[in-house]
């Protein structure tokens, strides 16, 4: 090419840029509009305009929402709200729909780094998404199940926030933003519940959490979330331990009830049919199968005087990853089996929620 220096440079023949794919026709754009005597600035303008169109056709799946299937952090905040039935449930779906706003007004986006970041998500009851929304590909409705160990209630919600953090008081904050911008007497009743790290990852049972979640975030990605919408179903309980028996229980036992030594989460070679590592998978025989996967994301909660345990919470692709598991605990679906996991603590809170795809929930802004 022939050029003179300064800002009036021209070009009388084409470039080849490097770093810009551009396909199709965005790459003929490209081609033709510097195939002319063009400025720089005019040149550069020409490949701002093209690129887009090329970036538009290359465009993978849709993305999920960052607290999907992103590592945990120190903290969890998990906010559960009831709106009133005489709200406008579009408004408060568009207040919440700008979750990551109000993110950026806790952590600001120009200095935050992965220590005081957080990631966030906000998914929607069945009633509620389908009075703003409509039907999710998939029905997502949390049965009331019972079996001879316990019951799992069925409990209403229509907003849920599950958002992540190293520091506790980001999350605080967080919650405060969120509330607050809510359509004036909008929410009939909430609660907001702060979690920790027990002992570099523990349960308050004293095992291991999260054993059977992928390290590899693709992986993670495949189990938790829906191909064709970036959404993803998702399961919060609220389990209350009993302390008294963790405590005083041999460790033999416990360990035959959930089916794992409780030193290093090792698989026992040798267990019951109800214990918990069976009922999750397709039997008791050493490393069975797991006919269906999710993402858990749970962390102990609570304080000793009031009560403390796990806050159970998982990701899937589809409900029925979720219903396989609960209908195992309880006996459901054929063997009557019950999990022993059931002897430790008790389960007093549960739905089914939607988190919608990135784009999805945009939408609703």
């Amino acid at each position: 090419f022939s050029s003179k220096s300064g800002a009036g440079r021209k070009f009388s023949a084409p470039l080849l840029v490097a770093g810009v794919s551009a396909a199709g026709a965005a790459s003929y754009g490209v081609y033709k509009a510097w195939g002319s005597n063009l400025t720089l600035e005019q040149a550069a303008q020409s490949v701002q305009e093209a690129i887009p169109s090329a970036a538009v056709s290359a465009a993978g799946p849709p993305e999920a929402q960052p607290s999907v299937y992103s590592q945990g952090k120190n903290h969890a905040l998990y906010l559960w709200i009831n709106v009133k039935t005489s709200a406008n449930a579009c408004q408060v779906a568009r207040a919440v729909s700008k979750l990551q706003s109000y993110v950026d007004q806790v952590s600001d986006p120009k200095t935050r780094d992965d220590d005081d970041e957080i990631l966030a998500g906000v998914g929607f009851g069945p009633n509620f998404y389908g009075r703003v929304v409509g039907k999710t590909k998939e029905p997502y409705t949390y049965a009331h199940r019972k079996g001879n160990l316990g019951e799992m209630p069925s409990s209403s919600g229509d907003i849920f926030v599950h958002a992540k953090s190293n520091e506790v008081s980001k999350l605080f904050e967080l919650g405060q933003v969120i509330m607050k911008n809510l359509p004036k007497d909008s929410v009939d009743n909430f609660e907001d519940i702060y979690s920790f790290v027990y002992q570099n990852g523990r349960d308050l049972s004293g095992f291991i959490d999260g054993t059977e979640n992928t390290a590899d975030e693709d992986d993670r990605k495949e189990v938790a979330v829906e191909k064709a919408t970036g959404g993803s179903y998702v399961i919060t309980q609220k389990w209350i331990h009993d302390l008294n028996v963790v405590g005083n229980e041999k460790d033999k036992t416990l360990e035959g009830w959930v089916g794992r030594q409780r030193a290093d989460s090792v698989e026992l070679s040798r267990k019951t049919i109800s214990s918990h590592v069976a009922r999750m998978t397709a039997g008791n025989q050493y490393q069975s199968p797991k006919p269906f996967q999710i993402v858990r994301q749970s962390m102990p909660f609570g304080t000793l005087s009031g009560g403390a345990g796990l806050f159970f919470i998982g990701y899937a692709a589809s409900p029925q990853n979720l219903d396989y598991m609960l209908d195992r605990m309880v006996g459901a679906g054929g063997d009557g089996h019950c999990d022993d996991i059931m002897r430790i603590t008790k389960n007093i809170k549960g739905t089914y929620w939607y988190f919608p795809g990135a784009a999805e929930l945009k939408k609703l802004q």
